[in-house]
């Protein structure tokens, strides 16, 4: 005979729907967690096997330029105590030891249009020598135009995929790792359409800023955002050619 009988105590209904939100919480941060983080673990994924790294001079030296020479860094420093983490509006953070040199007012053109028909983006602002990324895209260090022989550099927000809207500037270069060789990228300069090919797409450091000096054997154009999406760890740079002479709208 049992010297002692345990009665497993009922548990009151507070105490079951206590234990039923505690689970649905940790399901739903769970979730959360994964929705944050998946654009950025897909990215790195992909980028390893689809893209190419470490590039440490994407574009030959040109003899022709110097105002990068004494530039430092690009986008900001990736080290904990850099101005990345400071506010991104405005495109002068993008490189901290080097502001723009060349004068929007030293070009024709104040401002131009962009179209990325892969990526939906129709007649984008590309503000010449601009600072707030939230209003248009920004032409940094402009010495040449679309459509002339040179490098022209376009900076663009990105962030993760949920957030995406094709009309915001803080957005608008999200998806830009999804594009492909052969892909075209239309440049619209006073009444001019300038029709580019992207030929080649890969991931530096923040500091491999090569990607911004000049080649003026032919018309080039470098679109650069941040990646992982979200991030400011690495820079995404597609690069693209003069393919076609320019035609009126």
């Amino acid at each position: 005979m049992a010297l002692y009988t345990y009665i497993k105590e009922r548990q009151s209904l507070k105490k079951k729907m206590a234990y039923q939100l505690s689970y649905m919480s940790l399901i739903i941060g769970s979730l959360l967690l994964f929705w944050s983080f998946y654009p950025i673990i897909s990215f790195e994924i992909y980028s390893r096997l689809f893209i190419q790294r470490d590039v440490t001079s994407p574009i030959p030296k040109s003899q022709l330029v110097s105002s990068l020479q004494a530039a430092q860094s690009v986008l900001g420093s990736s080290t904990v105590f850099s101005s990345n983490l400071r506010d991104f509006v405005p495109a002068a953070l993008w490189f901290p030891s080097k502001p723009q040199t060349v004068s929007a007012a030293e070009l024709p053109v104040k401002e131009y249009a962009i179209s990325i028909p892969r990526l939906n983006i129709n007649g984008a602002k590309v503000t010449v020598g601009g600072d707030d990324l939230t209003k248009s895209l920004i032409h940094y260090l402009p010495t040449s135009l679309p459509g002339e022989y040179g490098n022209v550099a376009i900076f663009g927000h990105s962030t993760l995929p949920q957030l995406y809207n094709v009309k915001d500037y803080k957005t608008i270069f999200t998806y830009l790792p999804s594009l492909n060789k052969g892909d075209k990228i239309l440049m619209s300069v006073n009444n001019l359409n300038y029709e580019y090919e992207i030929y080649d797409m890969f991931v530096v450091d923040p500091e491999q800023i090569s990607v911004l000096e000049q080649k003026y054997d032919a018309a080039y154009l470098t679109l650069v955002t941040c990646v992982p999406p979200g991030t400011y760890w690495k820079r995404l740079v597609v690069r693209a050619k003069l393919t076609q002479l320019p035609g009126k709208l």
